[in-house]
């Protein structure tokens, strides 16, 4: 599944923004620069909207369309059309849905567009409706998102049923951008560690259990080249505290907690990602290159500023075939992306201005 075209009408200070999100088919299991597709930068100050955009992204897409969140009051008021906000979607499903040539189209609920008759808003609606089902019955249709609030905790790490937490795939899960409470990565990402390594340890010896192999083998994949700026490589699972520890090439083994603060946001970003794909489509011979989308707010939060040209194509790397999308404010990141790769947002008097590949 990929993001193709976004339309944001009367929701916060966007009055009728359109986006075009994707300009390139998905890649293969070669890594692939930035500007090859499958990336895009929202470039822009604090208060341009960029956790708005991703938090209605995250409302409208199969089997998880909510209506907009509220326009303020000061805005409406601006506005001279009482037109109700609406956000429409249009993705391409890929694997999801191999033999479907045209794209889905995702709508916010109630909405009702231009030039639309009733039988083709009715037509759309039921289309809609059935994918939501099938989103919700049959896996597939992978969303990610983190919050640019994402933080690290001193937790220690805990296992508890895993068929209901690490190997369950919901499509519903909702979004939460700016909530600090439900930002706490640390045991998340350390579940995902330990249960992929005991995981794969215990089906290798009872056998019968390939898919956890897959997953342990990609995971390793992934957190490596997320710790390659780091000179650091995942390690495994200490047996008598159950805590994922990392090696450097003295072979000095840290545990999670002691690692810089910049690598755990990286190998959380990775890990938490592969965990939804490994979850949505548990019979993929290779989870790293399975199809996704990965929002990620305030993408440059807690990096070091020289490593924030090389997060891109690390992030590339690591999944290759996830579309990224990321939000910051920092012109370094949006600069590597490269011009194709960025959609500038500015604030006018009265709305956000959209710009593509243009910084200036």
């Amino acid at each position: 599944m990929r993001l193709l075209h976004a339309r944001l009408r009367n929701i916060g200070p966007f009055v009728d923004t359109e986006l075009q999100l994707s300009r390139a088919p998905l890649v293969t299991e070669a890594p692939v620069e930035p500007e090859e597709g499958g990336l895009t930068v929202f470039f822009g100050g604090s208060g341009t909207g960029k956790t708005l955009l991703l938090s209605v992204l995250a409302m409208t897409r199969p089997g998880h369309a909510l209506p907009p969140l509220p326009v303020h009051l000061a805005q409406a008021k601006e506005r001279a059309s009482d037109e109700p906000s609406y956000a429409v979607t249009e993705w391409t499903l890929g694997d999801d849905d191999p033999s479907r040539q045209h794209p889905l189209i995702i709508t916010s609920p109630s909405a009702v567009l231009p030039d639309e008759t009733a039988e083709q808003t009715t037509g759309r609606r039921r289309e809609q409706a059935a994918f939501d089902r099938r989103a919700q019955t049959e896996g597939g249709f992978v969303f990610v998102t983190f919050s640019g609030a994402r933080w690290f905790s001193r937790t220690p790490n805990m296992l508890t049923t895993p068929e209901r937490t690490l190997l369950r795939h919901d499509v519903r899960q909702p979004a939460s951008f700016d909530d600090p409470t439900r930002a706490d990565l640390t045991r998340e990402t350390k579940q995902v560690l330990t249960y992929a390594t005991i995981g794969r340890a215990l089906a290798e010896r009872e056998g019968g259990a390939e898919r956890l192999v897959r997953f342990e083998t990609a995971l390793r994949e992934v957190v490596d080249v997320m710790l390659e700026p780091f000179d650091l490589r995942y390690a495994g699972v200490n047996p008598f505290t159950l805590e994922p520890e990392m090696r450097d090439h003295t072979g000095r083994t840290f545990v999670f907690d002691a690692l810089p603060r910049p690598a755990r946001h990286l190998v959380a970003l990775g890990a938490l990602s592969l965990r939804a794909l490994a979850a949505a489509y548990p019979n993929a011979e290779h989870p790293r290159v399975t199809e996704g989308v990965v929002a990620v707010d305030d993408v440059e939060s807690q990096q070091e500023p020289t490593l924030l040209r090389a997060l891109l194509p690390l992030f590339r790397r690591a999944l290759p075939n996830v579309q990224w999308l990321l939000t910051t404010a920092s012109t370094q990141l949006a600069l590597a992306a490269g011009p194709s790769n960025v959609v500038a947002l500015r604030r006018s008097d009265t709305a956000i201005e959209i710009s593509e590949g243009n910084l200036h």
